[in-house]
């Protein structure tokens, strides 16, 4: 599917984000190198096998269905794979950058990174070279998130730390149209039916974001659920009283403010102390 999207240039893209489901698939990996031009970014479990860049290998013949083909194989001296949560744990802790992906409704959420040029196993032999990047939390017990790209050898951290978040809106779309807009509660039989509510779903969940756009500069920091409480206080009246709307929903923001500004005070201590 990638492959064919490529080719048919009908929906232009440079980045190919996915989740672990497809970060050990061999397949996936042909298809990203196939689309020229692009850069894949997956999520990939712990248990990922893996060899540190560069891996000694030779080159072994062999013979399938009549045809002689090549194989690189590791050679005996090379040590054993292993997994990149074993190679995280290795990683001295000069090598981990404190990075801020983004300002959370908490603060300013901020991980440690290290990346890895590696060499992906399969049955104990290497199949691709790749970069591991790394994510863990700041914290005595950190949490680690793992990921692969098959970004160039010239491409800057930041690059791969930007990527590490690009899902997050995905996901937030995602959330934000189940708890708002019910994507998740359909009741049907086939799919026709099942595709018309989730078309609807995604269609409402567009005009609230072009409502909260349009606000921007009237009501900042507007959230769709602000929105929809907007919509559910205006729509039913017959008189539209604009200020009486804007009041509420800027007495609502005065109140979520203050709280972002007690978490984000108190993420900025956890930060510098």
């Amino acid at each position: 599917m990638v492959r064919a999207l490529h080719t048919a240039s009908l929906l232009p893209f440079k980045y190919i984000v996915a989740d672990c489901l497809y970060g050990n698939s061999p397949d996936f990996w042909a298809a990203c190198e196939a689309c020229v031009g692009t850069v894949a970014f997956v999520a990939t479990p712990a248990d990922t096998r893996c060899g540190l860049q560069p891996l000694a290998t030779t080159t072994h013949t062999y013979t399938y269905k009549g045809e002689a083909r090549t194989q690189r194989r590791a050679t005996a001296s090379a040590p054993a794979p292993g997994t990149v949560a074993a190679l995280a744990q290795a990683i001295p802790a000069t090598f981990w950058y404190r990075r801020t992906v983004s300002e959370g409704t908490k603060g300013p959420l901020t991980y440690e990174f290290a990346r890895k040029r590696i060499m992906l196993c399969k049955d104990g032999q290497p199949t691709t070279a790749v970069w591991l990047l790394i994510k863990r939390t700041r914290s005595a017990h950190p949490q680690y998130w793992y990921y692969l790209s098959n970004a160039p050898l010239s491409a800057p951290l930041r690059l791969l730390v930007w990527l590490s978040g690009v899902r997050w809106a995905i996901e937030q779309c995602f959330e934000e149209t189940k708890t708002e807009l019910g994507m998740d509660h359909y009741e049907v039989r086939k799919y026709p039916g099942w595709h018309h509510h989730m078309l609807t779903c995604m269609l409402a969940h567009f005009f609230l974001w072009h409502l909260q756009i349009r606000l921007e500069k009237k009501a900042p920091a507007l959230t769709v659920s602000q929105v929809r409480r907007l919509l559910e206080v205006v729509l039913p009246l017959k008189i539209f009283q604009a200020d009486d709307v804007l009041r509420l929903v800027a007495g609502m923001q005065q109140r979520h403010h203050r709280a972002y500004l007690a978490h984000r005070k108190r993420r900025l201590r956890e930060i510098l102390y």
